[in-house]
């Protein structure tokens, strides 16, 4: 196995990182390469048209029904049916179905608002149950936090409650349309901060962190992972990969980070462990701020190597190099969590969302690794896919003088029961080889007798008869002398 300078590092270009349509914000594979904006376009109009659909068929059904009824004579109120009143009917459920949050929002009646503000009042016994020490923290400090903002502070509180009431009654709904509802509110909010309350740009990027943290932090329960997604059958196959993958190398990958530098070793365990906490967090903002942190550190860590400001081709290697070595649990959840309920604009534009494009970019490049990638024969992938042999650890003597001798005879062990493995694995291919041809040889054999015995067929003759006496035929003749006797002759 050769794991020389030669080998082809892992290169992402800065453009596979934005999105396709080339509106110039980050793309997302989970958006199927587009942008937050971009891609709620494309789903929107992906929506209408199957809403078109569906009502050009409603329409042919019911004047096919019309039909019907006018043919058959029917009663007169089922004459009476007119297309209009249908039409009526279908616009509002198509209503009903299209429209988002912005509905809880727009200008009403005086009563009809007051009716919602007495709807919202009124406590929801289910969240009331759920509620728990950070919730109430949380709606504490965004209380405070709004105290700051006056009048528009009030508003927000309302609408956050409104909001929060009618995604507590639509439970039903798909996690993709729970996602929308969610997102359209980000929209709502931010535009009627710029505009209606004339909010400073930086006093309303605080404003939509605060709102997001308190929102999501009552609906995490309902809404990472749910039941609902495949996202829990994704986390048990990503991690099943990665653990399949524990033989990977950096001299694998190109990392350009040397853990024998104690300082750099520090700055890998501190990346791991931000990864990892990442799925301990509730709100989207500070699963990226997890993220942000091990992607920092890996820049230091590749900077104290190299003694040089890392690049992009330095840092997406070592990333896959932390998510391989730290295996963050549910991992596909937090994604798919981020991408669905974070602000959008932290996603599209900015470091947070950059350093989550490359996670996401990393964990696809995981999931389709293959021998090719790593520089490897299909052969040797595959011996270390199924473990029976691993790459050649460490030599003892390329250890630096520092490294205790616990480390050096761990690693002689290793390197004794590879080359055993190694042993025994040729010992049985060689027993396998033995008992082949052992079979072939026998097998051949018996053909070569087989065909001699074919050739020269065996014949079996008749038992001959027992010979007799030289002189049996001759009992009737008794003319013959008698036969001689020895004489002795005196001396």
């Amino acid at each position: 196995m050769n794991l020389k300078s030669e080998r082809r590092g892992i290169h992402v270009d800065q453009s596979e990182l934005l999105c396709k349509k080339g509106c110039g914000y980050y793309g997302n594979p989970a958006w199927q390469g587009f942008c937050s904006k971009c891609w709620r376009e494309e789903y929107h109009k992906a929506r209408q048209k199957q809403i078109q659909e569906d009502w050009e068929l409603a329409e042919r059904l019911q004047r096919e029904e019309e039909e019907a009824y006018a043919s058959s004579q029917s009663t007169q109120g089922a004459q009476s049916l007119t297309f209009s009143k249908f039409e009526e009917k279908k616009t509002n459920e198509k209503t009903r179905k299209v429209t988002t949050v912005k509905k809880f929002f727009t200008a009403s009646s005086r009563t009809g608002a007051k009716k919602e503000i007495q709807e919202a009042k009124a406590p929801s016994p289910s969240i009331n149950r759920q509620a728990s020490v950070e919730t109430d923290r949380v709606s504490k400090e965004f209380i405070e936090f709004l105290k700051t903002y006056h009048k528009p502070g009030q508003d927000i509180y309302k609408q956050c409650k409104l909001f929060l009431d009618a995604m507590n009654h639509k439970r039903d709904l798909s996690i993709e349309e729970q996602s929308e509802c969610a997102q359209d509110f980000y929209q709502n909010v931010a535009e009627k901060l710029q505009t209606r309350w004339k909010v400073p740009p930086e006093k309303v990027e605080k404003a939509m962190d605060q709102i997001e943290k308190y929102i999501m932090t009552r609906q995490y329960k309902y809404v990472f992972c749910p039941e609902t997604t495949d996202d829990e059958k994704k986390d048990l196959a990503v991690q099943k990969r990665i653990r399949a993958l524990h033989w990977v190398t950096p001299q694998m990958l190109c990392v350009p980070v040397n853990e024998e530098i104690p300082e750099v070793s520090d700055m890998v365990v501190k990346a791991i462990t931000d990864i990892i906490e990442m799925d301990s967090k509730r709100v989207p903002r500070d699963k990226l701020a997890c993220i942000t942190k091990c992607s920092k550190h890996i820049f230091n860590a590749i900077k104290i190597t190299k003694n040089e400001p890392a690049s992009a081709d330095d840092f997406l290697p070592t990333l896959i190099y932390i998510v391989l070595k730290g295996n963050p649990p549910r991992l596909q959840s937090n994604i798919q969590y981020i991408t669905r309920f974070c602000n959008p604009s932290r996603l599209m534009t900015g470091e947070d969302g950059y350093y989550f494009t490359n996670l996401c970019c990393a964990v696809a490049f995981i999931e389709k690794l293959d021998a090719q990638s790593l520089n490897l024969s299909q052969e040797d992938f595959d011996r270390f896919m199924t473990g029976q042999t691993s790459p050649k650890k460490q030599e003892s003597d390329s250890f630096s003088p520092d490294v205790c001798l616990g480390v050096k005879q761990m690693y002689k062990n290793l390197d004794l029961l590879s080359q055993l493995n190694e042993r025994q694995e040729r010992i049985v291919n060689e027993a396998k080889k033995l008992e082949k041809d052992l079979i072939d040889w026998t097998d051949g054999i018996t053909k070569e007798v087989q065909d001699i015995v074919e050739k020269y067929p065996l014949e079996i003759k008749p038992k001959n008869q027992a010979l007799a006496a030289i002189d049996s035929e001759n009992v009737e003749n008794d003319k013959l002398p008698p036969p001689l006797q020895p004489q002795v002759y005196a001396g």
